[in-house]
């Protein structure tokens, strides 16, 4: 990945002089929007500039322990309009880990509002928008916590890495790799993580803060998808799993609960191609899609489900019930597998 140094160098001149800069990642972040935004937050405070970072909407529980947390806006629960302020204020608005500014939902109309602030877009995303003044948009970064990594290295140097920075980096990293276990990672990830761990972060720690600390509601949704909801299709190739609202509270379901559940059945052998279906507030349907080697769900998630995001990993909604929705996607696997595409 080679960044092109004279972004850097336009970076770096718009953020020559102090100025009043709001951060803002997508619609039910993770850890890779949270970690990303953060150490973004941190490096430019460090260097005069009043900075604010809004989420959309509530993040998962299991990644409340992350350094600067409290910091955060919620604009979902934010009662006296913090975020549409500072937003009206900001010289400089940054989004990461997302393409457009549509992933924002009630925050796009917010941002168009003011029309003299300059633009920064920090991606990996596929298909980056033309919404934005300086685009950073590298689809075969492994995280948008790399990208950011490579991006502060290169305008300020390795010395801007403090142990708080490198952790917040370090989450984003492992959990959109897995852990560094996906098909994206290669040599100059892991010595990005290399340079993180020189900070002295805590690496086990991390892992079990990330990892091991769900909740007893969690287990039992899970054991309940895996046991009575995972469906597969084309002898055993294609899986899929859906959860009503309804079910959901029935397990005391919390923000982030089915996080990860749509990559367990990759873990069959036979197993190349797998969704998640969720009930949302709001009327919709989530759809998340994971994918083992060819099988390209970016396209299948922009096809049939007005989404997309990466070629082993990528979303979208449905505003149909779940029994259409999922009858739309069994038919959308036969014509994609009738096209040799799965």
């Amino acid at each position: 990945m080679n960044i092109d140094l004279d972004k850097i160098e336009a970076l770096k001149e718009l953020l020559s002089q102090p100025k009043k800069v709001v951060i803002l990642s997508h619609t039910n972040p993770d850890g890779d929007a949270i970690g990303s935004s953060l150490a973004l937050s941190q490096v430019l405070k460090q260097r005069g500039h009043t900075v604010n970072c809004i989420l959309p909407n509530r993040f998962p529980y299991y990644l409340k322990w992350m350094p600067c947390c409290d910091e955060l806006i919620i604009h979902a629960q934010d009662k006296i309009g913090i975020a549409q302020s500072v937003i009206a204020a900001a010289d400089v608005v940054i989004c990461a880990d997302m393409s457009s500014l549509s992933r924002l939902e009630a925050l796009t109309e917010i941002i168009a509002a003011n029309t003299t602030a300059k633009r920064i877009l920090i991606d990996h995303h596929l298909s980056p928008s033309d919404e934005f003044d300086l685009v950073f948009s590298f689809p075969e970064s492994s995280s948008t916590a790399y990208l950011v990594y490579e991006i502060l290295k290169a305008a300020f140097g390795t010395e801007v890495f403090d142990q708080t920075i490198a952790t917040l980096l370090y989450v984003g990293m492992i959990t959109d790799t897995g852990n560094f276990a996906f098909s994206t990672i290669n040599p100059q990830l892991f010595r990005a993580a290399a340079d993180l761990l020189e900070t002295g972060i805590d690496v086990p720690t991390i892992y079990n803060n990330v990892y091991n600390s769900f909740t007893e509601g969690r287990a039992r949704l899970f054991g309940y998808v895996i046991n009575r909801k995972m469906k597969t299709l084309l002898k055993g190739t294609v899986a899929y799993m859906s959860l009503t609202e309804e079910e959901m509270r029935r397990y005391w379901f919390q923000q982030g609960d089915s996080e990860g559940f749509v990559n367990y059945p990759l873990s069959i052998k036979k197993v190349k191609m797998s969704a998640m279906f969720s009930e949302q507030q709001g009327g919709f349907i989530r759809v998340s899609l994971r994918s083992h080697g060819k099988v390209d769900v970016n396209t299948f998630a922009r096809r049939y489900f007005n989404g997309g995001g990466h070629h082993n990993a990528a979303g979208g909604k449905s505003f149909m019930n779940m029994e259409d929705t999922i009858a739309h996607y069994i038919a959308a696997v036969e014509e994609y597998h009738n096209e040799g595409l799965v």
